[in-house]
């Protein structure tokens, strides 16, 4: 008995042993170590959007025109908006103002400066030659440029090619004797009298005078008896295009002396009070560069079409090639070939023309963009008077 006592004391002894190094039951678990976390990597720097500086400079008139400064600026204004740019505009008081106001957003630092009308022409050139780092849209601009790459404003020495000499400058043009000869086959085909007119703001501006003559052709396209009577307002730039009141009064005193039914204005602001004339004359009007039925609704009761310019697109696409990284410097063409000009529609005139004269109309564009039909033939795109 003392044996088999003395043998459960060791296995109690044991027992408590093994318990003590266990902890006994189930082992609690380890309390881990604290985690530093990581540094967050940070994102990468990125630049804000750039906001295009785009300044615009009018030709001598008002901003509101409802011609051919309006519709360049309204094409500045999209073309801005397209790119994330903000435009600014200048208002040409005066000719001898051209230089000062392009420098003025020179020195602001602006990215594109485009300058509206053919006059501006030099003052554009220049400031590219000296500002290459700037973009600049010339509208119904294509000057003449010498071998260094100067304005040449006699037209002597135009041997510098625009595209190498100026890279940053892009001169839109429009092949105007094309709505031109449209307007003239619409004079043409609504006239009774077989007497039309046109009146132009400057006989030395040649947009102006290839509407005139591109005019002159296509009226003679439909019947070559039709006498076209054709006058211009002033050397003056301001009263040639910007003086409506001058305009109506010349015009007034044009259709007493010529006895026209149909009268075109190639005149710009001045043209709006042409087209009053021929309103207050009950005879018939066509408008210039924009949808004057439109955009000048107090003659729209006798404006029947208007030869017209895509003068806004051709502006934002202009832009929109700064934009995108695409411009290149040289003469940018508008022609019927990209659909750049065009006629009106004829709104509650369209009765007036017959499906024969729509057809002509039809096939004179159509003519213009195969190269079937030259508007300048026969009387020639360049000399006013002959």
């Amino acid at each position: 008995m003392r044996t088999r006592s003395i043998g459960l004391s060791l296995f109690a002894t044991a027992a408590i042993v093994v318990a003590a190094c266990t902890g006994g039951g189930t082992p609690a678990p380890a309390t881990p170590a604290p985690v530093t976390p990581a540094p967050a990597t940070p994102a990468p720097a990125t630049d804000p959007p750039k906001v295009w500086k785009i300044g615009v400079v009018t030709d001598v008139g008002t901003l509101d025109d409802k011609n051919f400064n309006q519709f360049s600026w309204e094409g500045a204004q999209k073309g801005a908006a397209a790119i994330g740019g903000e435009a600014t505009a200048i208002v040409t008081v005066a000719s001898a103002d051209y230089d000062k106001n392009v420098q003025s957003f020179v020195d602001q630092k602006f990215d594109i400066i485009v300058t509206i009308g053919f006059a501006l022409a030099d003052a554009t050139a220049k400031a590219a030659k000296l500002n290459p780092t700037v973009q600049f849209i010339g509208v119904d601009q294509a000057p003449c440029l010498t071998g260094a790459g100067d304005p040449d404003p006699t037209f002597t020495d135009c041997s510098g090619d625009m595209a190498t000499l100026l890279p940053n400058f892009q001169g839109l043009v429009f092949a105007e004797q094309e709505p031109g000869y449209l307007a003239g086959i619409a004079a043409a085909s609504i006239t009774t009298k077989k007497v039309i007119g046109a009146i132009g703001g400057a006989a030395f501006i040649p947009p102006v005078v290839r509407y005139i003559k591109g005019y002159i052709n296509g009226a003679h396209s439909v019947d070559p008896t039709i006498q076209v009577k054709v006058a211009y307002v002033s050397d003056d730039l301001g009263k040639a295009f910007n003086d409506p009141a001058g305009g109506k009064a010349f015009a007034t005193q044009f259709i007493q002396q010529n006895g026209v039914d149909v009268l075109f204005q190639v005149a710009g602001k001045t043209g709006n009070g042409v087209l009053a004339a021929a309103c207050d004359a009950n005879i018939y009007g066509v408008g210039v560069d924009v949808d004057q039925h439109e955009s000048t609704p107090e003659t729209a009761k006798c404006t029947v079409t208007s030869a017209e310019k895509k003068l806004s697109i051709a502006v934002e696409q202009a832009i929109m090639r700064v934009g995108d990284g695409s411009a290149k410097g040289g003469i940018i063409g508008n022609d019927a070939k990209n659909d750049g000009i065009g006629l009106s529609k004829y709104y509650e005139f369209e009765s007036m023309f017959s499906s024969d004269a729509q057809a002509k109309i039809q096939a004179a564009f159509d003519g213009f963009k195969a190269g079937t039909t030259d508007p300048c033939a026969p009387a020639n795109c360049t000399d006013p008077f002959e």
